[in-house]
């Protein structure tokens, strides 16, 4: 991947606040034209993140390239070409009409301006004849989302960042906001990253998934996150007690943190347990959801396992190998020593 392929590239990324880190990103890359998946609890660290993407925040710590160049907020040279719609939209105190053409005005972009509000409320599942002349305090809240997210489309924006845009709308406004998103991408190439907690949607759609836990970046997408308490055995291990009397033996870490880290890939799935004196974590839960994943043709696994859930990527040809399927009993199995800190 060359420079030239690259929307963004960040670069050392650290960014506080106040005393507290909530990022912390080494190298990440982000091509052209991608549809980029973000994954991760409240509060890990997605929206700020996207608040540094939309260069509406400065990092405390690193650069950020935008198309090979280092960009700072307010730059005249994204503005207008990378736009976010976040949870909550932020309209102007006027009609949908001027909230709508608002950016093409700013931009000097007036000729024919009523068609491109038009083709931008149509996007959006929206009647122009209806919605036009509304203010923004006659809007339900699905409604308010779509005419923000249509203010956005109409500039055609090279980047399109979204922030949980359907996680306080009704059903009918978050179809249409998933299928104006991908438009986006097929009618101009714009480079899409969506942070929502719809992971259906996020694994049928993205070309790559970031997972984002204490602002550390996973390249791999969703990994799995075991947080304390931990009991020491000794000096090289912990346990973690789960509500079933299972327990997960852990490498201990050489220095004092409370969260580890279990790789998808460091997982593998029997349904049967293996003689003792193989790995030394073999436990017994049942198979809840499968994701496909549209892009590689894999599915995404979640176990549950009592009061903890874990993911594992599996083939078609596992899934058919072992007969899997919602509900079923199975049993994952790694070793202590495959576990991370952070």
């Amino acid at each position: 991947m060359t420079q030239t392929d690259l929307a963004y590239h960040l670069k050392n990324i650290q960014h506080y606040y106040e005393n507290t880190k909530v990022l912390d990103i080494d190298d990440l890359k982000i091509r052209k034209g991608s549809i980029t998946g973000l994954l991760g609890p409240n509060g890990s660290g997605k929206s700020t993140l996207l608040k540094l993407l939309a260069f509406a925040q400065k990092p405390t710590m690193g650069s950020i390239f935008y198309n090979g160049r280092i960009e700072f907020p307010f730059s005249p040279t994204v503005r207008s070409k990378v736009t976010l719609l976040t949870q909550k939209p932020y309209l102007l105190k006027r009609i949908v009409f001027e909230n709508i053409a608002y950016g093409l005005k700013i931009r000097k972009e007036t000729k024919f301006l009523e068609d491109q509000v038009k083709k931008a409320l149509l996007t959006v599942g929206l009647d122009y004849q209806n919605f036009a002349a509304r203010k923004w305090h006659e809007l339900s809240g699905g409604e308010a989302q779509r005419v923000a997210m249509a203010a956005r489309l109409i500039l055609k924006p090279e980047v399109l960042l979204l922030d949980e845009p359907i996680a306080s709308v009704d059903t009918e406004s978050a179809k249409l906001i998933r299928k104006a998103s991908l438009k986006a991408r097929d009618n101009w190439g714009a480079t899409l990253v969506i942070a929502s907690h719809d992971l259906q949607w996020l694994y049928s759609i993205s070309d790559k998934q970031l997972s984002i836990f204490k602002g550390n970046i996973f390249s791999t997408g969703m990994e799995n996150i075991i947080t304390g308490p931990f009991v020491k055995t000794d000096e090289k291990s912990l346990v973690k007690k789960l509500g079933d009397g299972q327990i997960i033996t852990l490498k201990a870490p050489t220095q004092e943190v409370c969260t580890a880290v279990i790789r998808k890939k460091n997982i593998s799935i029997a349904l049967e347990r293996q003689p003792a004196g193989g790995v030394d974590n073999q436990l017994s839960g049942h198979i809840i959801s499968m994701l496909l994943e549209k892009k590689n043709g894999q599915i995404m696994a979640t176990i549950s396992i009592n009061d903890l859930s874990l993911i594992l990527r599996l083939s078609p040809d596992q899934i058919s190998h072992l007969d899997l399927y919602p509900g079923k009993k199975v049993i994952l199995q790694f070793h202590s020593n495959d576990v991370e800190w952070i």
